[in-house]
């Protein structure tokens, strides 16, 4: 079975907000076209979010999560999202958590934890 919630860790490299998961072979992954404005008004409350953040996200709803975007398009092989009256596109790096592009996506932004 494949997880239900996955967790990342975005932060703005050269000014561009990227994430790595090495574990499914990404690496300064960036998000583009409206993704980073939803990100910025995802994490407006998180101090130094641009150093890095913890995103969980999941195909289903979950409790804590806040941001619900909702699936309107494909296009490129990516598939465009909506939240707040904005729309950002996911590239198809977004299949190497989901098989199909799921209808909606669910995700918690949190600040990021030290190390211990």
């Amino acid at each position: 079975m494949k997880n239900a919630l996955f967790v990342i860790e975005p932060y703005q490299w050269n000014g561009i907000w990227v994430f790595d998961d090495l574990r499914v072979g990404l690496q300064q992954e960036p998000f583009v076209s409206g993704m980073p404005e939803i990100i910025e008004l995802a994490v407006q409350d998180i101090p130094n979010a641009a150093e890095g953040f913890m995103l969980i996200f999941s195909a289903r709803p979950f409790p804590g999560a806040t941001v619900e975007l909702e699936w309107v398009r494909e296009e490129l092989g990516g598939n465009w999202y909506r939240w707040n009256e904005m729309e950002g596109w996911l590239c198809p790096a977004l299949f190497r958590y989901f098989e199909t592009a799921p209808p909606k996506l669910y995700a918690q932004v949190k600040p990021r934890q030290p190390l211990k």
